[in-house]
């Protein structure tokens, strides 16, 4: 938006140069051309010099040169010369005409002049009003625009500005904490901007409301709000010159009061947003607790009512069937309680990490661990490339991460199908990968079972009565999701990928930092 004075620079005498050429070459032209042509030729010379110069001077001092003129012209040219003598049956009416034809040709040129100046500060007001609506449409921030909104009525009125902008919402009482200010402003006129912040209306000279103040206080309005306030300080009665001044001041706060209605309607969605997100995770929460809890409980409290109603009755393998059933319908009980806690934490706005240095080998060991406790034929491989790194990274949470992954992976292979944990370097980062040898997932659904409670289709080569994929799907569908928003609390980034002879390889890919440096190794000897 360009800054600048609205008010044209007043006539100055220099500004009479080409109009004094025009006088200067008609005198010598009339001078030349004296008998040679007869006087109603030579005075059609002087009507000509005067509307030419009324181009550039102003109307009335283009008018009294022009009746000058005529003057000069009747003692240079009119007989009897070097007199002022008029014939008043020949000469008179020439001279009455000249006079009138010069008089009413710089009045014209006079008031174009206005015209053009007037039409031209319109365009420059418009014009500023058009990049200035554009400043603020481009800016994340409007906020941050209010400089250059001081500038510009700085610009346009000559005076200093001070503004008031509310950051949020407008405060009950007067609290600056509540607010910004751009410019200096003393205590009555900080008291005036708060006024006029809350009336919505302007003050000052030429307005309704307190015209004797000597500052003028316009707001910044927004639809049916008021978000800020300016004072263009001292402009009494000069102000008033213009009344088209105040209208194109006023224009350009309310642009800045509805960019910041704007703001504040986007941050409100963005709240109410937030919320109805985190209302319908919560609901799903429930809901998955509700459902995919049941048939575990059912589970535990049949071979738990079992053995204590039939305990005596039951042979010792029956007994441990029973026990068998529980502890492990618990640990699916106590992993979904996990993945649930943890994707309602992870969610939430402002989650903390508590992350350390971690080694990848001990993490893959801890989940290897894990696994083979319920993984008696040992499928479960490592591989992991050497030197690697130390991860920044929060323990617990990326060792659940890789045994949802590992168990998913023991789900869904077959009984003699390995699972391999594979971890290397690619760059700037680390991969972690759990590849299988299972069905696969299919095209459509390589994206969607990241989703919360999604579980995904039959693979291109998996049969409708698969075992694996059977107990696979009696999950929540929440252990991938889970997985994917621990990748991403930490920076990093968890994918699909399909393996060529049949299976996944998800691939949960993290940042590398900086090392810490390694404490000096204490010398031996000492």
């Amino acid at each position: 938006m360009r800054i600048g004075l609205d008010e044209e620079s007043p006539w100055r005498l220099r500004d009479a140069g080409p109009a004094v050429l025009v006088w200067a070459a008609a005198a010598v032209a009339m001078a030349w051309l004296d008998g040679r042509i007869d006087l109603v030729n030579l005075a059609m010379l002087l009507v000509l010099a005067s509307a030419l110069a009324s181009l550039w001077l102003p109307g009335a001092l283009s008018a009294a040169i022009g009746l000058l003129a005529v003057v000069a012209f009747n003692w240079y040219f009119v007989p009897p010369r070097r007199t002022f003598s008029v014939d008043l049956r020949q000469d008179a009416l020439l001279l009455a005409a000249m006079v009138a034809v010069t008089t009413v040709v710089s009045a014209l040129m006079g008031g174009l002049r206005t015209q053009a100046r007037r039409a031209q500060r319109h365009a420059r007001r418009a014009e500023q009003l058009r990049e200035w609506g554009e400043t603020l449409r481009d800016a994340a921030d409007p906020l941050a625009q209010a400089g250059q909104l001081r500038d510009a009525l700085a610009g346009l009125a000559g005076v200093e500005v001070a503004l008031l902008l509310v950051k949020d919402r407008l405060p009950e009482r007067d609290d600056e904490g509540a607010a910004t200010r751009v410019g200096n402003a003393d205590s009555d006129q900080s008291a005036g901007l708060w006024h006029c912040l809350r009336q919505g209306e302007p003050m000052g000279p030429g307005t309704a409301r307190h015209a004797e103040l000597p500052d003028w206080y316009l707001p910044m309005r927004g639809r049916g709000v008021s978000l800020g306030a300016a004072v263009l300080r001292g402009q009494g009665t000069d102000a008033t010159q213009d009344p088209l001044l105040r209208a194109h001041a006023q224009a350009l706060c309310d642009q800045m009061g509805q960019a910041l209605q704007r703001t504040l309607m986007r941050r409100d969605e963005q709240r109410a947003r937030d919320e109805a997100q985190s209302q319908a995770v919560r609901n799903a929460l429930l809901a998955a607790i509700s459902h995919d809890f049941r048939t575990p409980l059912a589970t535990i409290m049949g071979a738990a009512s079992s053995l204590a109603e039939q305990g005596a009755r039951l042979d010792p393998q029956q007994r441990q069937r029973l026990a068998t059933s529980i502890v492990d319908e618990a640990a699916q009980l106590s992993r979904l309680t996990d993945n649930t806690l943890q994707l309602a934490r992870l969610d939430s706005p402002g989650v903390a990490l508590r992350c350390d240095w971690e080694s990848a080998e001990e993490l893959v060991g801890t989940v290897l661990r894990h696994a083979r406790r319920h993984d008696p034929a040992r499928r479960v491989r490592a591989r992991l490339e050497p030197g690697l790194p130390l991860l920044w990274c929060d323990a617990l949470l990326l060792s659940q991460l890789l045994d949802n992954l590992v168990d998913n992976a023991l789900k869904y292979s077959p009984a003699e199908a390995p699972v391999e944990v594979l971890v290397r370097r690619q760059g700037e980062q680390a991969v972690l990968a759990v590849r299988d040898r299972g069905p696969g997932i299919a095209p459509a659904w390589r994206e969607r079972v990241f989703e919360v409670f999604r579980r995904g289709e039959l693979g291109p080569h998996e049969s409708s009565d698969a075992a694996p994929a059977a107990r696979a799907r009696a999950g929540a569908g929440v252990g991938l999701a889970v997985c994917r928003a621990i990748a991403r609390a930490h920076g990093g980034e968890l994918r699909l990928r399909p393996r060529g002879h049949g299976g996944c390889s998800f691939e949960c890919v993290l940042p590398l930092r900086e090392q810490p440096p390694q404490p000096p190794a204490e010398d031996a000897s000492a």
